[in-house]
């Protein structure tokens, strides 16, 4: 299954993705018993990637021009509780840290909530540069119908928290401040190559990590882009369940880049700066562009 995935995403744009996991009593009433059942049944990671990934390329040549999701099933993704005493089951092509089928408390689930984020992403582009091209790739009467999916569910399950962010052509440097290099990391390979890297924290670390860089960044680099991204970022992770984790899902980037020390390098960047370090602080940069201006070039590659 990673074999098919890996070769799938070949000619594709690098897409990763920030997600968050969050128990069971998080959610909405109506939407936990879809949840327990995608817990009982417990679908390998790779299955939930690879039926991801073949949706959104058959939504590509659906007849009729309609490039959204439908709503009519939403994938799901689990982790195990940090501090589950449940053994998870290894899979040999999925990292091994795919959670074994049990009781739904020790779980932590994230679902992919397509329609939302196809319609936040449809508008994204409507407002950017490509505003025009996109306006003749998504006709208004798809945006109109997609309109409505997206009223549907929010009648449901109320304004629900987005728990995806994504970013295609490298990771947003803001990313890693949530992270480090002693936090769980999965490397999930095929075929020799590195199909993802996948890094977990819990919430409350990626909070305590998010706010020490937006209190030193606010006195030491205030007009600095980054701030912004990172006080955002902040009020996103608030949103959300205490006994959350966040993960960091490289997707088929990480073919390029890892072994990352990108997390250390935002880290000492910001320290640097903190303590008015330039020198130090231009350094972390340098090795940051080195490893990420390359990936983004490849967007303007032909």
């Amino acid at each position: 299954m990673t074999g098919n995935l890996y070769r799938g995403q070949a000619g594709l744009p690098f897409s990763s993705a920030l997600r968050i996991y969050e128990p069971l009593e998080a959610f909405p009433a109506e939407q936990q018993a879809a949840l327990r059942s995608a817990g009982a049944q417990s679908a390998p990671r790779a299955s939930v990637e690879n039926s991801e990934l073949l949706a959104s390329l058959g939504r590509i040549t659906r007849p009729g021009g309609d490039p959204f999701p439908t709503g009519a099933t939403d994938l799901v993704r689990i982790v195990g509780r940090p501090n589950s005493t449940r053994p998870a089951a290894p899979a040999a092509d999925d990292g091994g840290k795919t959670p074994a089928a049990g009781d739904p408390d020790s779980l932590l689930y994230c679902p992919s909530q397509l329609v939302l984020r196809a319609g936040l992403a449809a508008n994204a582009l409507m407002e950017g540069i490509h505003g025009p091209l996109a306006q003749l790739l998504i006709p208004e009467e798809q945006r109109d119908k997609h309109q409505e999916r997206i009223n549907e569910v929010r009648a449901h399950a109320g304004l629900g928290r987005v728990h995806t962010r994504a970013s295609t052509w490298g990771i947003p440097f803001s990313w890693f401040c949530l992270f480090q290099e002693s936090d769980p990391t999965d490397v999930v390979e095929s075929e020799g190559h590195i199909v993802t890297v996948r890094i977990r924290a819990t919430i409350g670390e990626a909070l305590e990590r998010v706010r020490y860089a937006v209190a030193h960044l606010a006195l030491a680099a205030p007009d600095l882009d980054m701030l912004e991204d990172l006080t955002q970022l902040t009020e996103w992770l608030e949103l959300f369940h205490q006994d959350s984790v966040v993960e960091l899902d490289y997707g088929a980037v990480a073919d390029k880049v890892y072994p990352d020390d990108s997390p250390m390098d935002v880290r000492l960047g910001i320290e640097c700066l903190a303590e008015g370090d330039m020198t130090g602080a231009a350094a972390a940069y340098r090795r940051l562009a080195s490893r990420w201006i390359p990936i983004r070039q490849l967007a303007r590659a032909s």
